[in-house]
């Protein structure tokens, strides 16, 4: 009896892939009629359960198993070289060693959700390439859909005119709906990574941005739970969001703080541990916090889009008062952050420092950037899958939000002021 459910029907490749199934027991979706395909082509994401890649006469093709056939687009990046395949929303049910290992053209890839409904695979080359044909064929055994797409050996200029020609325009940003008057302060809690970028990765396979969207959850039910506040995620699911949009998400729904939450990882040396608080600055307080702010800050290029450095150098002086102000509420919301978490968690050697970070950059929404601990201590990272754990670092942010509102004379962020007669430009 075929199988017409596209979600039982993607449990059953799943199965079929894994040898659990015999051959045959899946018909093609040809065979079914057309109710059949209808069924499959229905609103349910595609998904994948295998990523295979093989070199053959200098082609390196990389082949995806799914439930059902879906569009895709490719194109080529430079600094650093990389392929880019767009597609229809996936659901990637692949192995934690997926996409780590090195095969002709390709040094590895990653993969997830790049915005809501799109799918994305940042293919790290490992010298350039052109992206050949992209194909797509039935199995006829069980009804599997191969996604393949060829990767062939090109030289610098051909790489760099194709890199060129492929940019792609920015997506359309959408408005903000309005908001009924509130004045309770906006908290924008910042999960890190997501989608297609990982962030960290534990050696247990366990990656960062599941770690961190884990806690920021946790840390915003915290916070509503007390009705002091209103609350909002940068990202809501695990979906990449460019460093510079997290930035414009806090400004332009004129948050009063951003909280941006990561877990560090050196594998050189897995017996350091603890949190480590970071606020904004054009200089790093140390050559660690400078290399730590160079790899965050290098999160959109790994998810395949370009760097955006949000706003610039601030030429007027009254942006530049505000930010100075914007700092200093910012580095005295730190100081009452490790007041409130050393209590409850491990704090590294220096717990307050200051770098480039590209999420700290807003000139007018006090933020932080909070370093958990290291994915690899066994320690921290015990500790950060801990639900009790969590639930005591979270009501010590909580604490210090507390505090941070409670000492300031107003509860909204800082209001630039008001340009002067003095300052304003004398008339020709």
């Amino acid at each position: 009896m075929p199988i017409r459910s596209p979600l039982l029907r993607s449990a059953a490749v799943a199965l079929l892939a894994a040898g659990i199934l015999p051959a045959g027991t899946l018909r093609p979706l040809a065979q079914d009629g057309e109710k059949g395909r209808a069924a499959a082509q229905g609103g349910q994401a595609a998904v994948a359960i295998a990523a295979e890649l093989s070199t053959n006469a200098g082609t390196t093709r990389l082949t995806l198993t799914l439930s059902k056939a879906i569009e895709a687009k490719a194109f080529v990046m430079e600094r650093p070289d990389r392929a880019v395949i767009d597609l229809a929303e996936v659901n990637f049910q692949l192995g934690p060693e997926t996409g780590r290992k090195r095969d002709g053209l390709v040094s590895s890839f990653r993969y997830g959700l790049f915005a809501p409904g799109r799918s994305r695979i940042v293919v790290d080359l490992a010298q350039p390439a052109s992206v050949g044909r992209i194909e797509t064929v039935t199995r006829p055994r069980d009804g599997a859909v191969l996604l393949s797409v060829e990767f062939q050996r090109a030289d610098r200029d051909a790489f760099r005119r194709a890199a060129v020609a492929s940019d792609p325009a920015p997506a359309q940003r959408k408005a903000a709906a309005p908001e009924a008057m509130d004045a309770r302060p906006l908290i924008m809690v910042d999960a890190g990574h997501g989608g297609t970028d990982p962030g960290a990765i534990a050696a247990t396979g366990v990656f960062e941005k599941d770690i961190v969207f884990g806690f920021a959850q946790s840390l915003v039910t915290r916070l509503e739970s007390g009705g002091r506040y209103r609350v909002r995620m940068t990202r809501d699911r695990d979906v990449f969001v460019p460093l510079s949009e997290r930035v414009r998400l806090a400004r332009e729904a004129k948050a009063d703080l951003f909280v941006s939450i990561h877990a560090d990882s050196i594998s050189s040396a897995p017996q350091v541990r603890g949190a480590t608080i970071y606020t904004g600055s054009e200089k790093a307080t140390d050559a660690e916090s400078a290399k730590l702010a160079e790899r965050e800050n290098r999160a959109d290029a790994a998810a395949g889009t370009e760097s955006n450095e949000g706003p610039g150098h601030v030429a007027d002086i009254l942006q530049d008062l505000t930010l100075r102000e914007t700092r200093t509420f910012s580095s005295g919301f730190a100081k009452g952050l490790m007041a409130h978490l050393g209590p409850v968690m491990e704090m590294s050697a220096k717990p307050h420092r200051e770098a480039g970070f590209q999420v700290l950059r807003s000139p007018d929404v006090p933020s932080v950037l909070v370093e958990l601990g290291y994915l690899s201590s066994k320690r921290d990272l015990d500790l950060l899958q801990s639900e009790g754990w969590r639930a005591e670092v979270t009501g010590g942010m909580a604490k210090a939000i507390d505090a941070f509102f409670g000492n300031r004379t107003s509860l909204t962020r800082p209001v630039p002021p008001r340009r002067s007669a003095a300052i304003a430009p004398v008339s020709p």
